[in-house]
């Protein structure tokens, strides 16, 4: 079983052996009451990765280390906390073993895909490690003194290299925060040291130790161009698209382990590509993109296999807390808690099996072979305004045609399933008009943000439409088990009530959103 530790460190580059920077007097660093040096330990890691270094271009590092208390595996996986300026990083652990652990290359498997991970650097440490404490003898920090040897295992390249670093890594169990590193950084670049070039020593390592002539690991392309006015519709459209592909590999790692949000997000970007896919048709030719379409459909859907019922168990839980006790009859609670145990059963254990197979593999070496090559159409060398401008308009008018037919509908399931689908092209006119941003400006994000609106209030009435499905099945259940059904269908009246308010509101809400003045605004 795999542990997770989180690591807010940073690193000094300190010399070479013959010129090492010597270590100051820590305690004149606020809150440092006590230095405690420990054993000197001998480390010895070799490092795994692609032969075209994909991990190294993502900063992800996953070893195999002897020596020192955690000896085993260790996969580092960063993490961005923008309040914080330190390098952090999950250290996902696992046991010694002779080859990389399969629940450690499944955390990587949207970086690598189908090619293999081999050894490629071998680093040993000679580490001496101090422990900071303050007055009261409470463990602030560590700072290790490293002495590394580095050798490029595959290919093979210059010899071995030496250098001193140090590393200063924050107590995980302590109060200290960076105002403790930024101490600790004045006194060491006081002493000669500075602040490391490279993100990690296996970064430097494979810096040192290229072959000659090789080029040095690039940084993992996450953009494209800025998209500015200038541009043309192909870089504006490829900008959006990299970035939500980009999304769904950041996010495979948090998402296999249940990491808060993740699973919603990444089935967000997996969304908004799609959307993209659709909207810009003609910037991106749809022989290629309707097949990558319905595949991103499919794993939207095993996304949500359990983001759903979730959703809906915090929903009828809000409401049914807002019921007072005496109109709480029977066991409701439990039968609620019963009901989302069983919807969600197996829902984990699905989108695992999903993400370990065969065809989201194929969807990952697709995006990436599409973002290699993309398939631009002509409209895509022209300037991007009036090109993207014009996608966003197509949407509206899809999208005022949906509203209109569900505002003439008649009550009940016709009108339901007209709001439903209005609903679905407002967030596909939200996209498009997100993807022309960089293009259009400030009238795109106003259009954004009145189209979210409807979104919105379409999107409550969708969650009551399938609320008032789900307290019908609990009332039947309650039924049938003798228990009264009197509390569920209080809530059903109350569902029905809150989509119908949203349904009188709808006409005042698009007739401020669809004035002509904010299309005209998106002429490109």
């Amino acid at each position: 079983m795999a542990d997770t530790v989180r690591e807010i460190e940073r690193k000094y580059e300190a010399g070479r052996s013959a010129d090492a920077v010597p270590l100051p007097d820590l305690t004149r660093a606020d809150q440092v009451a006590s230095v405690v040096e420990g054993p000197t330990e001998t480390l010895d890691a070799v490092y795994y990765d692609t032969a075209d270094q994909r991990l190294a271009a993502a900063r992800i590092t996953l070893r195999r280390r002897t020596g020192g208390p955690d000896e085993g595996w260790h996969l580092k996986l960063p993490v961005a906390l923008p309040e914080i300026t330190a390098s952090v990083r999950d250290e996902i652990c696992a046991p010694l073993s002779g080859t990389p652990p399969p629940e450690l290359t499944a955390l990587v498997r949207s970086r690598t895909r189908d090619a293999a991970l081999l050894p490629v650097v071998r680093l040993r440490t000679r580490r001496t490690a101090h422990l900071l404490r303050d007055a009261a003898g409470a463990p602030l920090a560590e700072l290790a003194v490293d002495d590394v040897r580095a050798r490029r295992l595959h290919p093979e390249g210059a010899g071995e290299v030496r250098w001193r670093e140090i590393e200063v890594e924050l107590a995980s169990e302590g109060d200290a925060g960076e105002g403790l590193l930024d101490a600790v950084e004045r006194l060491l670049v006081e002493a000669g040291a500075r602040p490391s070039a490279a993100p990690s020593k296996l970064a430097r390592a494979l810096v040192e130790t290229a072959p000659e002539g090789a080029a040095r690991p690039a940084a993992e392309e996450v953009g494209g161009t800025d998209g500015d006015r200038g541009r043309t519709a192909g870089d504006v459209v490829l900008r959006y698209v990299r970035a939500q592909v980009r999304a769904i590999v950041e996010l495979d790692p948090a998402a296999r382990r249940d990491l808060p949000d993740a699973v919603h997000q990444m089935r967000v970007a997996t969304r908004r590509l799609r959307s993209a896919f659709r909207s810009y048709t003609a910037v991106l030719d749809q022989t290629v993109t309707e097949p990558l379409g319905d595949e991103l459909k499919w794993l939207a859907a095993e996304l949500g296999a359990g983001r759903d019922q979730e959703v809906l168990t915090d929903r009828l839980t809000a409401a049914l807390a807002e019921v007072p006790r005496p109109l709480r009859l029977g066991p409701v609670s439990a039968r609620l808690r019963t009901w989302s145990v069983r919807g969600r059963a197996g829902a984990r254990g699905r989108l695992l099996t999903a993400l370990d197979g065969p065809r989201y593999l194929a969807l990952l070496e697709d995006l990436h072979a599409l973002l290699g090559a993309p398939p631009l159409r002509a409209p895509a060398a022209r300037p991007a305004p009036p090109v993207v401008a014009g996608a966003v308009r197509k949407d509206y008018r899809r999208l005022a045609r949906r509203v209109e037919a569900a505002l003439a509908a008649p009550a009940g399931p016709v009108r339901d399933e007209a709001l439903h689908r209005a609903r679905k092209a407002a967030k596909r006119t939200r996209y498009a008009a997100e993807a022309a941003d960089p293009a259009l400006g400030g009238p795109a994000r106003k259009f954004t943000r009145r189209t979210k609106q409807i979104q919105q209030l379409l999107g409550d009435h969708q969650d009551s439409v399938v609320a008032r499905a789900a307290l019908r099945d609990l009332a039947a259940q309650a039924h049938r088990a003798g228990e009264s059904g009197f509390t569920f269908g209080l809530l059903y009246g109350r569902e029905e009530a809150r989509a119908a308010a949203g349904e009188r509101e709808l006409p005042d809400l698009w007739a401020r959103v669809s004035r002509r003045k904010y299309r005209d605004a998106l002429r490109g």
